[in-house]
This record gives C-alpha cells, structure tokens and sequence, in this order.
C-alpha cells in the first residue's frame, strides 16, 4: 500500500512539475514578446539639474493629457543611469551627449542608443576686460578648460566666432597644435573647469562651461561675448534606451513632449539662456 501510495504521489509531483514549467514558459514569453500595458510606469534616469528639473516639468505639467506615467530617479553620478538601463531597471536615460553615449558603450559593450536631443549647457567666452569679442587685444590672454573633451569645444567656439582658425575637419577634437590661425596673437591658459569663472580677475577672457557660469552667477545669455550653437552641435544632451526600445510607445510619447514647445519655452524662462532648447519645438 505504501509502495502504491509513493508512485502516485511521484506521478502527481511530475505531472505538476509540468504544468509548472508549461506555465513559467508561456509568461516568460509574453512578458518578454507583450507591449507595455496602457499606463504602465516609464522609469527615467536623470542628473538633478537641468535634467531632472526639466523631466518634472514634463511630468507635472504634460504627461497626464498624453497618458504618460512618468517616475523620475535621480543619480549623482554618470555611470549608474547607463548600467541601470541596459540591465533593464530603467526604461530610459536623460543626462548625457552623444560623445559619452558613444564612449560608453564602446568601453563597456552596452548597447544603448540614442534618441533625440533635447538640450544644450553651452560654452561661453566670457570677460570683465571687454564687451566685445572684438575688443581682444593683441597678445591678449584667454583662459581655457584644460581636459580634452571641453578644450576641443573651446577652440571650436573661438574658430566659430572668428578669433583662431584650426585646421580644417578637426572640429571638437582641437587642441592647441591644431590652431592654425591666430591673427591676435593670442595666449591660451589652461585650467581646470571650475577655476575658470574665478580667472576672470587675471586674465582677459575665458571659456566657461555653462554649469560653473551658472554657480559663478554668469548669465550666459546676457554676459557670454559669444555661446555655443544648440543645432548641430554634438554635446546636446538627450534622450537614451536600451537598443530594441526606440518604439516604445512611452517613448515615443517622451521624445514628443521633451521636443515640444512648451519644453522650449519653460527651458528658455526657467534657464535664461544657460541652457538651449535642441528642437525647434
């Protein structure tokens, strides 16, 4: 009796170890083939400012009438929003250009892709010597950021503008040995980024990246000589998800809202030209 007993209760235990695994199947392959339900949360990585900022702008004001649930998460650092994405706990990202975009992904063997800019911090010269770009003199002295990436953008808004020539195709990628034409005779000084708003006082112009403007209570838009360009420039910051998400509805419906008008607008009265709007809205 007891041996009956045991191969029935083996024959049971198989046969729901079965349907166990029939079941675990066939949800694993909708949950995986299924679009996301109609609501469903989009988790969004950001930086704090303006990133976050402008996402909760987005959130607060427009979202609801597109039927986009948003929940934004906040990170201090630029390499956890992109881990997080590809392994699938973020539905997307919003605080890095497509040259670290590109870096990463290379450096790391992610496979995140971007979707559109929204946004531009700009570079700026800046002086209390002059009021012109024209007005440097000859020999003048202009301090730049010292690391490659912010150097290159450097000379590229100089050369923009007229004040050097550099060698032709070089682009962002400039160094001071690309600088092919200085008709001023000018005197690069290199410095770390957040040293540039204070070298103001000793030098005749400098070069500051738009977030330590912004700390130094610099108006970009009123006291830059001259300012990075948004369209066509490759450090706008946007929109990233993970390789195979570009369609997403929800995605689809972000991308909308953050290259809207309204985006533009609260961008251009919330940041007075310290941040530029990407799309024409």
């Amino acid at each position: 009796m007891r041996k009956l007993f045991a191969v029935a209760s083996a024959a049971t235990a198989l046969v729901l170890s079965l349907a166990a695994c029939g079941s675990t199947g066939s949800d694993a392959a909708e949950s995986t083939s299924a679009a996301p339900a109609a609501g469903e949360v989009l988790k969004v990585g950001v930086s704090p400012v303006p990133h976050g900022q402008i996402l909760k702008f987005v959130k607060d004001e427009l979202a609801a009438a597109e039927g986009l649930n948003l929940e934004i998460v906040e990170f201090t650092d630029y390499v956890q929003p992109n881990v997080q994405l590809e392994e699938g706990q973020l539905g997307a990202n919003f605080f890095q250009h497509r040259p670290y975009l590109d870096d990463f992904n290379s450096s790391k063997g992610t496979k995140l892709v971007y979707v559109q800019d929204v946004h531009l911090e700009p570079l700026g010269l800046y002086s209390k010597k002059i009021k012109a770009v024209t007005e440097l003199a000859d020999g003048a002295t202009v301090a730049v950021p010292n690391d490659a990436t912010n150097l290159g953008r450097a000379l590229k808004l100089l050369a923009d503008n007229g004040v050097v020539t550099l060698k032709e195709g070089v682009g962002t990628a400039a160094t001071e040995r690309d600088v092919t034409g200085n008709p001023k005779n000018l005197k690069f000084q290199p410095l770390e980024a957040a040293q540039l708003p204070r070298s103001l006082e000793d030098v005749d112009a400098a070069v500051i990246n738009g977030n330590y403007a912004i700390e130094a209570d610099l108006k970009p838009a009123s006291d830059a000589l001259v300012l990075e360009k948004a369209e066509g420039n490759p450090y706008a910051n946007g929109l990233v998800v993970k390789a195979g998400q570009e369609q997403d509805p929800r995605v689809v419906k972000l991308a909308k809202l953050l290259g809207g008008a309204e985006v533009k607008q609260y961008i251009e009265r919330t940041y007075g030209g310290s941040v530029i709007a990407a799309n024409a809205g």
